[in-house]
């Protein structure tokens, strides 16, 4: 199997919190690759909520996200893409007045 491999910056406020990850892990249910989300050492399966969250990944984190299986990069590419939207947090973030 290919494996492809990308680092990522977390720009959404809250950082991997429990709808970030939610949405990740919809996504990766949806890929026909093993997504996995590593960060200080520690490895995520991205299908899983409670994985992703167990990470503790804030704002500012840089995570490394590979996958793994039939169209690797074309999957990296939509997960990549999911995180540079924040989640689709942003305007939500920009919104906020709260620190």
């Amino acid at each position: 199997m290919t494996a492809q491999t990308r680092t990522v910056e977390i720009i959404n406020r809250k950082g991997l919190h429990a709808r970030a990850s939610a949405k990740l892990a919809e996504l990766a249910l949806k890929l026909p690759t093993i997504v996995t989300v590593s960060f200080e050492g520690e490895n995520a399966d991205a299908r899983s909520i409670m994985d992703l969250l167990c990470l503790g990944a804030a704002i500012g984190s840089s995570v490394e996200i590979s996958a793994e299986g039939k169209d690797a990069a074309k999957s990296l590419n939509q997960v990549e893409a999911l995180f540079k939207d924040g989640f689709g947090e942003l305007a939500e973030d920009a919104a906020c007045t709260c620190k």
